[in-house]
């Protein structure tokens, strides 16, 4: 034994292991860095890792005979260990990382995108049509919202033509306010027909104006014009409904041949503060909001029958805080009350159902938030704002795969919508597809939303334009929550990606804005993962979306939150291993029962 420490000591072969160790335990992270910057797959980044594991023992053997004081010649026996070694790692990386470009640029067919280029290659079908925004001809030109939802109303009563594919909302509305030839729209949307508008309305008077276009040749195919007064506007709908089918040759089935259009109230005033309202919830930014809500109060004080309008108006309250100041305890409470009331007057309504689940997200009660979506799902498989929430949902839980599946099945009828668009990348970037990631949020204008916007702050960020990034990310989480001003939101995002004096500095603006909404998930990125949980845990923020998906990102902060030790009791005691244990594990996790109950590892 003394024989052999004298021959390490001889050969220095600790001293060569402790240099060569500490080479790699420095190199580590400045390839996370690296690894974010050209979006390495998860397959590479350990690859590489293996690759510093077996340089140990080439080390090893190269220390052995190349000791300050060992052979100088290289030996047979060393070069045929050093080849062995060398193929090994070689047929280990090869395994474990797939080819650059297949990474980097994951083919859209494989991956299931909805591709724009190819719905424009694919003549339209014959019965298909997109419903554009219907312009305002009043004379005070005050009633912009309310033409827009007499599209809306006459578009959902197309979407009952079984036989008919209509675009969703989102996709149709898009070109507002644009000049844009039928043709384009057709070759843009692959759809045969678009139905344009007009609104005049005057106290109770009221006109509806529409033409029927070939998208084909930009012919007008079919118009009329459709007059009475406010307290007929369900029956002039369902007429310019069912002309519409009657144009285009399409027989109504004898359910379509009973109603196109419900009389939802019997209030004409009701429904045209409703038809207002449920433009500005679509809209969501700005002061979109608390005006919906007063309209809607309006609407559910004249008719308190009024259904459509209740379960509008649970999701207006669901969202309300994420845009505006609004105290999250209030507005749940105040959704599910508006909730319960539709569903008491109609136990069929999808929307009230969708955001009696999104409430159960926000307060983190993760398993009973699904039973009402999967009602929601059932009673309008095709309603674009159900399918992105219960896509939300799914990604905020880790089931990436799960939403994008959910994703690409709206995004074929409605592929244009900018929300399902900002997910649909999001999930690509996830899965390290980039350029689809980039090519998603570039569709449709989505680019120029905050959702965009943030989107586009990981892509710079990741491409090394750090200044970009950091705009974007500040613009973006200004306008979906966070009130911390845009140049202190700027250098936390430096401190991301940056050096360590600028993460130091990022981490005090955070602490003396604790309690903002975004705070948590702030820390997630700065790398402070216990705190974050520990700070989320205890506080009372519903912005679940954010957070929860902020835990599932290729980057390393991400990597090492969801690897973190606190992250499995903080995953137990927020109810997320029950959902999961109940609905299906996350895509980056597997339950580890060998080493207890609840326990889990993630990648």
């Amino acid at each position: 034994m003394e024989e052999f420490f004298a021959r390490l000591k001889e050969h220095k072969l600790v001293q060569w292991l402790l240099g060569y160790a500490a080479v790699a335990v420095a190199l580590i992270p400045v390839l996370d860095i690296v690894a974010a910057q050209f979006g390495w797959p998860e397959s590479l980044r350990r690859g590489i890792t293996l690759v510093l594991i077996m340089g140990f023992f080439v080390v090893l053997v190269l220390a052995w005979y190349h000791g300050e004081r060992g052979a100088q010649k290289m030996p047979r026996s060393e070069k045929l260990i050093l080849v062995g070694l060398i193929v090994v790692s070689g047929v280990l990386l090869w395994r474990l990382a797939p080819p650059a470009q297949q990474a980097m640029a994951v083919d859209s067919s494989a991956a299931n995108t909805v591709d724009a280029k190819a719905i424009a290659a694919k003549p339209p079908a014959k019965n298909s049509i997109a419903v554009m925004p219907f312009a305002d001809l009043s004379v005070a030109q005050d009633q912009a919202l309310f033409s827009e939802g007499m599209a809306e109303e006459i578009l959902n009563a197309l979407t009952r033509i079984k036989s008919l594919r209509v675009l969703g909302r989102s996709s149709s509305f898009q070109f507002q306010g644009k000049d844009i030839p039928p043709q384009t729209v057709g070759q843009q949307l692959g759809v045969a027909h678009v139905l344009t508008g007009s609104v005049r309305k005057q106290g109770n008077e009221l006109r509806i104006t529409v033409e029927l276009v070939r998208t084909s040749d930009g012919v007008q195919q079919w118009s009329n014009q459709y007059d009475g007064n406010l307290a007929d506007v369900f029956k002039l709908q369902d007429a310019c409904a069912r002309d519409v089918a009657s144009e285009l040759d399409i027989t109504l089935s004898d359910a379509g041949a009973r109603r196109l259009v419900d009389k939802v109230t019997d209030n004409s005033q009701a429904y045209a503060k409703f038809i207002e309202a449920q433009e500005l919830v679509t809209k969501r930014v700005g002061d979109s909001l608390p005006r919906a809500i007063a309209l809607l109060d309006e609407a559910t004080g004249l008719d308190p029958h009024f259904t459509r309008a209740w379960s509008t108006l649970a999701v207006a309250y669901a969202v309300l805080p994420q845009y505006s100041n609004a105290d999250w305890q209030t507005s749940w409470l105040a959704s599910d009350q508006a909730a319960q009331r539709a569903l008491a007057l109609n136990p069929n309504d999808a929307d009230a159902y969708a955001a009696l689940s999104y409430n159960q997200f926000s307060q983190r009660h993760y398993s009973s938030m699904v039973e009402p979506m999967q009602r929601a799902l059932e009673l309008a498989p095709e309603n674009s704002a159900v399918s992105y929430w219960a896509a939300n949902e799914l990604a905020a839980m880790g089931r990436s795969r799960d939403a994008e599946t959910r994703l690409d099945a709206a995004l074929a009828n409605d592929p244009a919508n900018p929300l399902l668009l900002f997910y649909k990348s999001m999930l690509r970037w996830r899965e390290g597809d980039q350029a689809g990631a980039l090519d998603f949020i570039h569709r449709s204008g989505t680019a120029d939303s905050p959702f965009g916007e943030l989107m586009l702050g990981f892509y710079d960020a990741a491409h090394g334009d750090k200044e970009g990034a950091k705009r974007s990310f500040a613009r973006s989480t200004r306008h979906m929550g966070s009130t911390i001003p845009d140049q202190e939101l700027q250098a936390i995002y430096l401190g991301t990606f940056g050096t360590i004096s600028q993460r130091q500095m990022a981490l005090k603006i955070v602490d003396a804005h604790a309690g903002d909404e975004w705070a948590p998930t702030l820390l997630l990125q700065l790398g402070e993962a216990g705190r974050s949980f520990d700070l989320y845990e205890h506080g009372h923020s519903g912005l679940s979306d954010a957070y929860l998906n902020w835990l599932w990102q290729p980057e390393p902060w991400s990597r090492k939150a969801r690897q973190d030790v606190a992250f499995q009791g903080f995953a137990k005691r927020l109810g997320m291993v029950d959902y999961w244990k109940r609905n299906g594990w996350p895509d980056l996790c597997k339950p580890a029962p060998s080493a207890g109950q609840n326990a889990f590892t993630c990648r």
